[in-house]
């Protein structure tokens, strides 16, 4: 994606963007999949803009522990298991990724099942059949094609994000509410409250997309036929300063995605007392008429997009994070006999996925629990990731900056208190 010499001079500063577009913006709109939209969606119709001001909050603290990610996959050549390995107990680190793959493997099956009624609800078909053919389409791609090819498109289904910005447009918000209740932020009074908190922090800052983006960085220079036969060890100025850009686009479109999607939802669902949805079909019904048909379009197109686009990373995210703590072949550049194992995860945990969806378990709900899941355990798990990218020795004497710990130290901080006040308010 970014195989053209960095420092060569661009005469349009789009196309320079464009670019260094890369693993930051591919895991920043991963970050907005289905579960996200429906976390999203739930604030929104329950709490309306109360809580858009959490979209303005986690740009920072999601950018600062994306690039802590990228850095550490960047300079040391590895991906993030086994930074740490070398941190921590091996046990430790094998009930990390096992609760990474059941998280991921959950949102998976969510979200077969909110691209599913999707496009039932644009088709009018079963959505079981979808499940099976979304689910079978991904896996089998994520094994065929090399990691260059599957990150072009990746790159393109960024675009289906811009749906939910057009369709909260649609929906015709009070914008003088809308900046209030965005720049002045209320606390939570209830548990209720805490806890779509504690949701949208973990979905916002995901354990999966911590493993996907430093494991990313070892494709690109596998890519670039920079890791052939010595591992790497280092990352240039400017190589850092790019990468930055690169996270700081994909961290502000996934919560620019996150504010929009919430607004959408306050201003049609919320504002009409619709406050309950079990599906992301019923989100995307109840816009019908309240925000017009082509509204619903969107929501729905928008769906099967980040679907795409967030199954595979969530899926080789917990196949990285397995094949580096247990030493086994790795990577999206391989052929499926050259890092078995590997494959034999990814596809394992999309198989389980398409299960789930005959199980008869209600989407949202699963997707809403994955979320408060995942922001129970990502402060651990930034723990570890703290240790590895402040360790001189680990990090090549390029460890992260002293703001970047502070940031990071800050999300730590932040998503321990929101847990605890989950239990105890």
């Amino acid at each position: 994606m970014t195989s053209s010499d960095p420092k060569a001079p661009q005469k349009n500063v789009f196309v320079r963007i464009f670019r260094l577009m890369g693993p930051g913006v591919i895991t920043g709109a991963a970050d907005d999949d289905p579960s996200g939209i429906a976390t999203y969606s739930i604030a929104g119709a329950q709490l309306g803009t109360s809580l858009l001001w959490t979209s303005v909050v986690t740009w920072p603290l999601m950018g600062a522990v994306q690039m802590m990610c990228a850095r550490i996959g960047m300079v040391t050549g590895e991906g993030l298991a086994s930074g740490l390995r070398k941190k921590m107990p091996r046990w430790v680190c094998v009930v990390f990724i096992v609760a990474l793959l059941v998280a991921n493997t959950i949102n998976v099956g969510a979200d077969l099942s909110g691209m599913a009624d999707a496009a039932g609800l644009l088709t009018g078909w079963s959505s079981h059949l979808f499940v099976v053919a979304f689910g079978t389409i991904i896996a089998v791609a994520a094994v065929k094609f090399r990691y260059h090819q599957i990150a072009q498109v990746l790159k393109w289904l960024v675009l289906s994000l811009g749906a939910y910005v057009l369709t909260a447009f649609l929906a015709r918000p009070d914008w003088a509410g809308v900046f209030r209740d965005t720049l002045v932020p209320r606390w939570p009074a209830d548990r209720a409250t805490w806890g779509m908190i504690v949701a949208i922090l973990g979905t916002t800052i995901s354990p999966y997309l911590f493993f996907w983006q430093a494991a990313q960085e070892v494709e690109e220079e596998k890519a670039k036929g920079r890791r052939m036969i010595v591992k790497r060890h280092g990352a240039t100025t400017n190589e850092l300063l790019n990468r930055k850009i690169d996270v700081g686009l994909g961290t502000f479109f996934s919560n620019a995605v996150m504010f929009f999607v919430i607004l959408c939802c306050a201003t049609t669902l919320h504002r009409h007392g619709v406050t309950q949805i079990a599906t992301t079909k019923e989100a995307a019904e109840a816009l019908r008429p309240l925000a017009g048909p082509f509204a619903t379009l969107l929501y729905t197109l928008g769906l099967i997009g980040v679907g795409c686009l967030a199954i595979p990373t969530l899926a080789g995210s917990a196949a990285y994070a397995f094949a580096e703590t247990f030493n086994w072949s790795e990577g999206l550049d391989q052929p499926y006999k050259g890092a078995r194992e590997f494959y034999v995860v990814l596809v394992t945990s999309i198989a389980c996925g398409i299960v789930m969806d005959f199980l008869q378990l209600p989407p949202i709900k699963m997707l809403y629990w994955t979320a408060i899941i995942n922001g129970l355990l990502a402060p651990f798990l930034l723990v570890g990731i703290y240790l590895v990218a402040t360790d001189a020795k680990l990090m090549n004497r390029q460890s992260s900056s002293g703001l970047n710990r502070a940031v990071v130290f800050l999300t730590i901080v932040a998503m321990f208190g929101a847990g605890v006040a989950l239990f105890v308010v």
